[in-house]
């Protein structure tokens, strides 16, 4: 951004340092620094202000040709009527036969309680009643 170069900006220090004086240059370094990154700030500001509206206008261009592109290709390949053959009556929809009743693994019908019901577990399962009724073992 700019070219300083090591001895140019020894040189600025010195000068602010004599100008400036060492008790005061803390306070003024802190001062330039504030300005300095404002003005960044600003910058930065202003370039994505205008990255958008770059990017903005490409889109619009390409959509122009994109818009122009879709005219052409229709122009010259027109979408084709649909046959006279095909009537609503041949898109409506027909029912479906019934499904055939299948049996469990038994052969026997499918009822319409639903599916088998699962085993009871037993007492000794996970502790069950038994281990309800036992006390907890004491701490020591």
């Amino acid at each position: 951004m700019f070219n300083i170069d090591p001895s140019e900006l020894m040189l600025v220090a010195i000068v602010a340092l004599v100008v400036i004086g060492p008790k005061d240059l803390p306070r003024a370094m802190r001062f330039v620094g504030q300005w300095v990154g404002r003005a960044r700030g600003v910058a930065r500001h202003f370039r994505s202000g205008f990255d958008e509206m770059v990017r903005q206008a490409e889109m619009e261009e390409m959509e122009k040709k994109w818009a122009a592109e879709n005219a052409r290709i229709m122009a010259e390949h027109p979408p084709a009527p649909p046959p006279e053959e095909y009537d609503d009556a041949h898109y409506a929809m027909t029912p479906l036969p019934p499904l055939p009743e299948h049996g469990h693994e038994t052969g026997e019908a499918a009822d319409a309680s639903g599916p088998p019901a699962l085993p009871a577990p037993d007492e000794g399962a996970h502790g069950g009643a038994a281990a309800a009724e036992q006390e907890p073992p004491a701490r020591s």
